[in-house]
Parts: C-alpha cells; sequence; structure tokens
C-alpha cells in the first residue's frame, strides 16, 4: 500500500517513500543499512574508490574520524552492492582523486539497479587537497565534466554538496545542465540550517531534491518538503534514535493518505516556493503574488489565463460561493476555509483529489515560468 502511495520515480529507481537514510563514512554500510529497509532510500557510503582517498581516510582515521578504507575498492564496493541487495531503493556515495574508478564505480551502480552519488560535500582537508568532496564546488567545470561522463553510463546520478560554500542556485543549475538528476543538499549554514537554500533550488530547476540537515522528526521534515523538497534524508539522528525511520515513514505516509500532496508547498504569502502560484488568488490587490510571478517571468495577465486554462473541464473549474467563483483560486486544504470546504462537499471531490488537481496546477504553471527556460 505505501509503495503505491508515493509516486516518486527517478529514472530506473522507484522509492518507496521519501524518507532517506543518509550516508555517514565509515558507518553507513550494508550491514548498517540492515536495520532501516523501511527507508524509502538508504545512502551507503561513502566510500573511497581509489588509492589516494583510501591512503587520506587512513590519515582521518590517525586522528579519530570514521572511514570506510580499502585496498581493493571496487570489489568492496561490488560486495556491499550485493549485500544491499532487496533491502530498498539503494545509493552509493563514492569518492575519488580522478573520474576513471567513478565511472567503473556507475557501472556497478547500474548494473544493481542502484543510484551513484558523487560526494562533492566531505570537507576534511586530507580529502579537499586532492581535489574530491568538497573542493568539486569550487571546481564546477570540472564537476560538471565528470557528470556529463558518468551520465554516459546510464545510471542514475546525485550530486551531493553542502550549501553556502559556493553560488547555490548557479550552481545547481549548472549541475541540472550537465544531466545530473539529483541533487543532494545538506542545507548547511553558519546559523544553522538554511531553509532558504531548498527554496531557492526548487525556483531554479527541475533536479529531483533530497534535502539534509537537522531532520529530527516529522515537523523539521515537512519544513524542508515544503520549501521544495521531494526528498528528506537523516544522518545522525538515526544513531541517536533508530526508530526515526520509522516514525518519518508513518507521518509522512499520513500525511499523503490526507492530503494527497506531501511536499506541498507552503502558500507565496507565507514563504512558499514557486508551485504555490496554484493556490494563489486572482492578483487584484497589492500582496506577495505579484513578486512571484515576477520571478517566475508571467505577468498577472499570463497567470489568470494559465489557470483558468488549465481548470476547464477540470472538478475545480467549479466553486460557486468562493471567493472567486472557483476552486482554481483557492488555498491548500490545510488551511481552514469553510467556503472552499463547502465547495468540494457540493461537488463530491476528496481533500485528495483537490490537493493532487493543485499538484498538476502547479506543474502546469511552471511550465510557462521564463524563468525555467
Amino acid at each position: 500500500m505505501i509503495e503505491k502511495l508515493f509516486d516518486i520515480k527517478i529514472g530506473y529507481a522507484s522509492p518507496k517513500n521519501p524518507i532517506a537514510v543518509a550516508s555517514m563514512a565509515g558507518i553507513t554500510d550494508s550491514k548498517f543499512a540492515t536495520g532501516f529497509a523501511n527507508a524509502g532510500l538508504i545512502i551507503l557510503g561513502g566510500y573511497n574508490l581509489d588509492k589516494p582517498t583510501n591512503e587520506a581516510a587512513r590519515k582521518e582515521v590517525d586522528r579519530g574520524r570514521s572511514e570506510f578504507i580499502s585496498d581493493k575498492p571496487l570489489e568492496f564496493l561490488k560486495s556491499e552492492l550485493v549485500a544491499a541487495k532487496g533491502y530498498t531503493t539503494i545509493a552509493v556515495n563514492v569518492r575519488a582523486a580522478s573520474i576513471e574508478p567513478l565511472l567503473e564505480a556507475a557501472a556497478l551502480a547500474k548494473e544493481h539497479g542502484a543510484i551513484l552519488e558523487l560526494n562533492a560535500h566531505c570537507r576534511q582537508p586530507e580529502m579537499v587537497e586532492l581535489g574530491a568532496g568538497e573542493a568539486l564546488l569550487k571546481d564546477i567545470p570540472r564537476l560538471c565534466e565528470y557528470i556529463r561522463e558518468i551520465k554516459k553510463t546510464g545510471v542514475v546520478f546525485s550530486v551531493k554538496i553542502r550549501a553556502n560554500v559556493v553560488n547555490d542556485v548557479e550552481l545547481a543549475k549548472a549541475i541540472e545542465r550537465a544531466g545530473a538528476d539529483i541533487i543532494h543538499i545538506d542545507a548547511m549554514h553558519p546559523q544553522g540550517v538554511d531553509i532558504g537554500v531548498i527554496k531557492r533550488v526548487r525556483n531554479s530547476t527541475n533536479l529531483f531534491i533530497i534535502g539534509n540537515n537537522s531532520i529530527t522528526d516529522f515537523e523539521s521534515a515537512k519544513e524542508m518538503f515544503s520549501h521544495g523538497a521531494d526528498m528528506v534524508s537523516v544522518a545522525r539522528a538515526v544513531r541517536k534514535n533508530p526508530r526515526i525511520i520509522d516514525q518519518l515513514v508513518f507521518e509522512v505516509t499520513s500525511f499523503q493518505s490526507m492530503t494527497g500532496w506531501y511536499n506541498a508547498p507552503k502558500h507565496i504569502c507565507g514563504g512558499g516556493d514557486l508551485r504555490a502560484l496554484a493556490f494563489c488568488c486572482l492578483p487584484v490587490k497589492p500582496c506577495a503574488l505579484h513578486g512571484a510571478l515576477k520571478q517566475a517571468g508571467i505577468s498577472a495577465e499570463e497567470f489568470m489565463k494559465i489557470k483558468t486554462d488549465f481548470a476547464r473541464n477540470t472538478p475545480i473549474e467549479y466553486g460557486e460561493g468562493t471567493c472567486f467563483g472557483s476552486m482554481t483560486w483557492c488555498c491548500k486544504i490545510t488551511k481552514p476555509c469553510f467556503l472552499r470546504d463547502s465547495a468540494l462537499e457540493s461537488s463530491g471531490l476528496s481533500d485528495v483529489e483537490y490537493m493532487r488537481t493543485k499538484k498538476r496546477l502547479s506543474e502546469y504553471i511552471l511550465k510557462h515560468a521564463k524563468i525555467r527556460l
């Protein structure tokens, strides 16, 4: 039932829900993953794929860090993929000092139906000095060349980044243009979590977004979802509370069952991303809508036409008694509104189908957004 509830598909990968276990070096191997099969995605690793990164890992271990070290890294990676088969959707987070081992790892991942995740996130000096990890964020041409070559293997490909190292929007756009499927964002900020980076990337790309950093309960997960994340990943909280994955899966499943759109955005006036244009009313008064339309490159007249064109011959075309006579202009189901609810009851439209229609409307609007051209 859960697997049918979420319609998540990334190439050949179909995670059963939007909750992931993030990679933690020296910790998230196939054995550790056995306890988290309810997750939609488990990201194993990070694995060091060549002699330079394994030697760097040994130096890190000497100063007290955990790492996966192997004298035969590709064989080790293959054995991990074999061991994890059947758990759930699997990804492998990897590091290398050159592209050749990454290409071999990509072929292995594809062969086993797994996702390959390039680690452009690690900030340990031993790795950065090799040009691996976070060093790739400061060498975008090389990062994009890696992505283009790796994607030629046909693997579903993710790039794990750390926010606020470079211009996140320009980085995400470059990653998308190069052909990656997923951007996994550690929304790190010196003052805490930068939830805004999720929104900025959502508004600028069509990449599948995994949001990461300080996910400790469903409220923190929902905050990332409502700013544009398609999935959230949990790292350290898994070690503190091994039941957190089961708890998050239960709650996001319940929320999806009740609303039909687990990562519906906040309203535009509440700071939501551009998907929330689906919930906006007619642009007849000064409000945050006009700023969002400007960002999307859509005039007020175009906005009205886009929404009315979509709504024609759909259940939300109607709505006698609502503010503007059509549910096209109504807000999300989690916001109390007796006028909208009365229209839903009269039309026989369920809350879930209403929100699913609004989701399709949001996709239709964004197809017309010039910002994405």
